[in-house]
């Protein structure tokens, strides 16, 4: 049996997310109104990152499955371009992340993406592959293409286990 750390998932807001990125949701910045004013505009809530020479931004889609158990064992991070997530069937997911630089496991967060909430991570974020709490899910990522190294990857020493907070918290 491995030993786990054990780390409490976070409530997803712009404030507690800033230090890793943005937070990409309606809830908050006022809308524009475009389009004869049917339609609002939830301007620029994130933006692409791309560095080095020949990088673009590219759109995919991911389609992911549960973590089952959920234990984290491996982060990775894009140092030369942001990445973002932003769910396509509004199911929740989980964002676990630590500050750029040197990997230090002690500084590993998580946090619940919900209700149609969606991440982007900055460039040398450090931050767990897909996290989907349901079967199927559906991601629009956008992140970097074009030459050079842009994953790095780092296995933990003690696996991590993000606990759900108890419904209504």
């Amino acid at each position: 049996m491995s030993v786990l750390r054990l780390i409490a998932v976070e409530r997803l807001t712009r404030e507690a997310f800033e230090p890793f990125g943005d937070v990409i949701d309606t809830h908050g910045p006022a809308p524009l109104l475009i389009n004869q004013g049917r339609t609002e505009r939830f301007h620029q809530l994130a933006g692409a990152e791309c560095l080095g020479e020949g990088a673009r931004a590219i759109l995919s889609i991911f389609r992911g499955q549960p973590l089952l158990p959920l234990e984290i064992h491996m982060m990775e991070r894009h140092p030369l371009g942001s990445q973002a997530f932003v769910p396509m069937n509004g199911g929740d997911f989980l964002a676990v992340v630590a500050p750029p630089g040197d990997f230090n496991e002690t500084e590993v967060r998580a946090f619940w993406a919900r209700g149609g909430q969606g991440v982007n991570y900055r460039p040398g974020t450090w931050h767990a592959p897909l996290l989907p709490l349901a079967a199927d899910s559906d991601y629009l990522v956008v992140d970097r293409a074009g030459p050079g190294v842009n994953c790095d990857e780092v296995l933990l020493n003690t696996p991590i286990q993000p606990v759900l907070p108890e419904e209504g918290s």
